[in-house]
Order: C-alpha cells, then structure tokens, then sequence
C-alpha cells in the first residue's frame, strides 16, 4: 500500500474518531459532560497521548534509521566502484574486460533502482542480471599477473569486489519495512481514541471543527512522511541516485 494511501486511511481514521465523539457529545446525560467528568477524561487521554508520542518518536527512529542506511550503502557502493575501476586501470589492459562488465553492471544497478531517472548506458550488458554483478569478479579472478604488482592489484581488485557484492547485498536486505505493522494499526487506533476525546468536549462551531481537521492533517503528514522515509527507493523521499550517476560518468576514464 501506497503511503498517500495510508495517509488518506489515517486521516479518515482520525476524523471518524472526531465524528464518534462529537456524536457522543450530543446523546451522553448532562451529568457525563460535567467539569469532574471532563478532568477525569483529561487525565486518561494524557496517558494515551504521551504513549502515542513515544510510539510514534519510535517510528520516526526506525524509519530515519533506515533511510540512513540506505543512503550511506548507495554513497559506499559508488566510492567502492571508483576504487575497483582505478584499480583495474592500474592493472592493465588485460583488465579492460573486467572494467567494461563492471560499467555495465553499475548501469544496471541504476536502471533497477532508479528505473524513472536518466541512467548512463547498458551498452556491452550481459544477458542476466546476476550475469552482470558476479561477472565481474570471476573476469578478475581469472586475470593472470605476470608482475608481483599485478598480483597485488589483483589481490585488491578482488578484496574491493567481494566489498561491493557485500554492499550490494546488504542493500537488498535492508530493503523491508522497518515499521512494524502492529505499531501502525495500534498508533492510528489510540490516535482516533484520542481526537475522540477531543470531540466528546468540544463546542460544535467552525473554529474548534477547523482546528480538529488541521491537527488530523498534521498527525496524518507525519505518519506519511515515517512511511516515505522507511521506502527511501520509492515515493516522494528518495535515496539520491547521484552518487552511482557520478561513479559511472567517471568508469573507464
């Protein structure tokens, strides 16, 4: 589910809770709406509203966490191909198989993940896509140095390849939510409890009702934003792609 969705199913969750107590406020006995009653309901509501915010602090934890992660993986990622593509370079010309695929690999990791953004060509691709990643460190493996600095490059060609297939990797299992649903379902609950009380003991006129609607919009924008923040590859939020972008303009310079 899309998070605009989400969005809108807060939103309506919220303003139903309002409507629920608006409702209640009109059927409850005089004696239910008293100062004492509404103290009483205060009190309660402020337990429910400082957990909804530790829960909701929780949130913004986990999904900014988890945008982190992504960010620093792609920013990484570039550097580390920038370090295999100079190494290979140094190496020489019986590396330029391995350079070629490795470019084709990293245009293919920009096509994937940004696949609605300008992308530098797949020329020379492999059919395939775990063709293109693993390619290139079987045609390193299979170099033969005929200097002991062919060997080292070699060595560390090899040692930078395994850190990008790491990288890589980690990326692709990071990629899950890190919102627990049960956290969301019981956020929004406690949240339409709370704008319940709201209503219960607010005076039905367009100043208080105006206001009611501009908090369930505020409370509703910044579950949108968790979401979008926690999907750091998709929606409004993305993780920069220019990094990658910048690694592959300088591949085979």
């Amino acid at each position: 589910m899309s998070s605009l969705a989400v969005f809108g199913i807060v939103f309506a969750c919220v303003i139903a809770g309002t409507v629920i107590g608006l409702l209640l406020r009109s059927r409850l006995p005089p004696d239910h709406l008293t100062s004492d009653s509404k103290d009483t309901v205060k009190l309660a509501m402020g337990v429910v509203a400082t957990m909804t915010a530790l829960v909701l602090g929780l949130l913004v934890a986990s999904a900014k966490s988890s945008f982190d992660n992504q960010r620093s993986g792609v920013a990484q990622l570039a550097a580390n191909v920038i370090v295999l593509d100079r190494t290979l370079e140094r190496y020489g010309p019986a590396a330029n198989d391995a350079r070629a695929a490795l470019r084709a690999a990293l245009a293919d990791v920009i096509r994937r993940t940004w696949p609605d953004e300008p992308h530098g060509g797949t020329s020379g691709a492999l059919p395939g896509a775990e063709a293109r990643y693993e390619n290139v460190y079987e045609l390193i493996l299979a170099l033969e140095p005929k200097t002991d600095a062919q060997r080292t490059l070699q060595a560390q060609a090899l040692k930078v390849a395994g850190d990008i297939s790491q990288t890589r990797w980690l990326m692709v299992a990071q990629r899950g939510s890190s919102v627990p649903t049960v956290f969301l379902i019981v956020l929004v609950l406690w949240l339409a409890l709370l704008f319940a009380s709201f209503g219960l003991f607010t005076p039905p006129n367009r100043t208080t009702l105006t206001s009611l609607v501009v908090c369930a919009l505020v409370v509703s924008s910044a579950i949108f934003l968790i979401l979008e923040l926690d999907r750091p590859f998709h929606g409004i939020i993305q993780v920069s792609g220019d990094p990658l972008r910048d690694a592959l303009a300088q591949l085979g310079q």
